[in-house]
C-alpha cells in the first residue's frame, strides 16, 4: 500500500522520561491519517508509517510509540475543518460565553487559542468584542479563519512564538488549547509556552479525549499518529503540575465519545470535582495495568465483530459505503482491512475532501448527498462520535431505508432518524 514515512520510535515516556512502558496494541504499518491522496497518485507512494500503543507503568500515560515530523501530519494538504460540525459548533460556543461570564473577559482581555483552526471557536470571542489571537501551522484552516475577521498567526507554536505573542500583545488572560496538547511530541516546550504567556491570575484550558471512556467504549480508531498521547486527569495533572500548573477544575464532556476538559492556573488549588474525579480514576484501576491489556484484548475480538458483520453485509450482494472521511475513520479502515473490494466510497460534508481519497483503502471522497442518491444497503458510520447530527444530516436516506452500521463500541444496525 505504501511509501513508509520517517517515524522515530518513542524510547521512554513522553512525559515523566520513564522507561517502563507496557505494549498494548500494535496496528502495524498504518495510513497517516488526514493526509488525503489524489486519485492519480500511485498507492505505493501513500504514506504510511508503523502504529503502536503502550502504558507508562510510572506516570499511567497511554501513548503511541511512534513519533512522525509535525510538517508529515499538519502540513499543506491538512483538510480537517472544525466548522464542518454543528456539535462541535454549539460544544465551542457555550465554552466561550461560559468562559466569558467566568473569567469576566472583555475589551482589555486577550484570549489566545492554539491549534485554532478555522475559527470554530475564537469567533465567539470576536462576535464579544474581546482581543483575541489565532495560532495555527495548516494553512488551508488557518485562512479561512482569517478571511472570517479572525486575528490568526499561520506557524507551530513554541516558546519563542509564546514570547513574540508576550511582547506584541501582552500577557493571555486565558489560553485554549482543544485537542492539541496530546498531539504535540515536544510537550514540555508547548507548556512552558503557555506558563510563560499566561498572566499571573490567567487560565489556561485544555479538552481531549479521556483515556477511561476511550476503553471502556473500545474507541480504538481515536489511536493515529496525530494523537500521541492518551491522557488521564491523573497523567495530565503529573504533567502540567512540571511547568508550574495546577489543575483547578474539570469538566466530563461527551463531544468525541467522552472527553476532559481541565483547567490549569499558575495559583490555586484542585477543586472537589478533581478530587471526585482522581479518587474514581482509582476506583477504576487506571493506575494498574490490568484495565490497559483488557482494553488491548477486546480491541482485537471488536476487530473480528466488526469484520464479521460487514463481511456478512457484503454477502447479500448490496452496495456497501462509509460516511466521514475522519482522521479514526483512517485507523479503523486500515486495521479492519476495508477498501475499494468492501465499500464504494467515503461520503463526507467537508467540500474541501471531495475528489479526494482516504489514504491506505483509496475509498473516493464523495458528497454527502450521495447516500440519498445513491442509497447504499448498508453505511459503515466512520465518524459515530457525532451520530445524532448524522442521522438528522441523513434523514431522507435512513427514510428510504437506508440503514448505518455504527462500529464503535460495538458494531450494531441504525435505521431511523434520530
Amino acid at each position: 500500500m505504501s511509501a513508509p514515512h520517517s517515524a522515530v520510535r518513542q524510547e521512554g515516556c513522553r512525559t515523566c522520561g520513564g522507561g517502563a512502558l507496557e505494549p498494548l496494541i500494535d496496528f502495524g504499518p498504518t495510513p497517516i491519517a488526514d493526509r488525503l491522496v489524489r486519485p492519480d497518485w500511485p498507492a505505493e507512494q501513500d504514506p504510511v508509517a508503523p502504529l503502536s500503543v503502550a502504558v507508562c507503568r510510572d506516570c499511567w500515560l497511554m501513548q503511541i510509540g511512534e513519533t512522525l515530523p509535525p510538517e508529515a501530519l499538519f502540513g499543506t494538504d491538512y483538510l480537517y475543518f472544525s466548522s464542518v460540525s454543528q456539535t462541535l459548533i454549539d460544544h465551542s460556543r457555550a465554552h466561550a460565553q461560559g468562559l466569558v461570564a467566568e473569567a469576566g473577559l472583555d475589551g482589555s482581555s486577550l484570549v489566545v487559542e492554539l491549534a485554532s483552526n478555522d475559527g470554530y471557536l475564537l469567533q465567539y470571542f470576536k462576535d464579544a468584542g474581546i482581543p483575541h489571537l489565532g495560532i495555527d501551522p495548516a494553512p488551508e484552516p488557518a485562512q479561512a479563519a482569517i478571511e472570517k475577521g479572525i486575528d490568526t498567526w499561520v506557524c507551530f507554536f513554541d516558546g519563542d512564538v509564546a514570547a513574540r505573542v508576550v511582547a506584541e500583545r501582552g500577557e493571555a488572560d486565558a489560553v485554549i488549547a482543544n485537542n492539541v496538547l496530546a498531539h504535540v511530541a515536544g510537550v514540555h516546550g508547548f507548556l512552558d509556552g503557555i506558563a510563560a504567556m499566561l498572566k499571573p491570575e490567567g487560565r489556561a484550558r485544555f479538552e481531549f479525549p479521556y483515556v477511561a471512556e476511550l476503553m471502556e467504549n473500545l474507541q480504538f480508531d481515536t489511536i493515529y499518529h496525530q494523537h500521541l498521547c492518551y491522557f488521564s486527569l491523573y497523567s495530565v495533572q503529573a504533567l502540567l503540575a512540571r511547568h508550574g500548573l495546577t489543575v483547578t477544575d474539570v469538566w466530563q464532556l461527551p463531544i468525541h465519545g467522552g472527553s476532559l476538559r481541565v483547567e490549569a492556573r499558575k495559583t490555586g488549588e484542585p477543586s472537589a470535582r478533581v478530587r471526585a474525579l482522581l479518587a474514581r480514576e482509582v476506583e477504576r484501576g487506571l493506575r494498574t495495568v490490568a484495565p490497559y491489556k483488557q482494553f488491548a484484548a477486546r480491541v482485537q475480538a471488536l476487530k473480528a465483530e466488526l469484520i464479521a458483520a460487514v463481511d456478512a453485509a457484503a454477502a447479500k450482494g448490496g452496495t456497501l459505503a462509509a460516511y466521514g472521511a475522519a482522521a479514526k475513520g483512517t485507523t479503523l479502515l486500515s486495521f479492519c482491512g476495508f477498501g475499494t473490494d468492501t465499500l464504494a466510497f467515503v461520503a463526507d460534508r467537508n467540500p474541501a475532501k471531495h475528489g479526494w481519497q482516504m489514504p491506505g483503502s483509496r475509498l473516493p471522497i464523495v458528497p454527502a448527498e450521495a447516500l440519498a442518491a445513491e442509497r447504499p444497503d448498508l453505511v459503515l458510520l466512520l465518524t459515530w462520535n457525532f451520530a445524532p447530527e448524522i442521522m438528522k444530516q441523513q434523514a431522507a436516506y435512513l427514510e428510504g431505508g437506508g440503514r448505518f452500521l455504527i462500529p464503535i463500541p460495538h458494531p450494531h444496525i441504525a435505521g431511523k432518524p434520530v
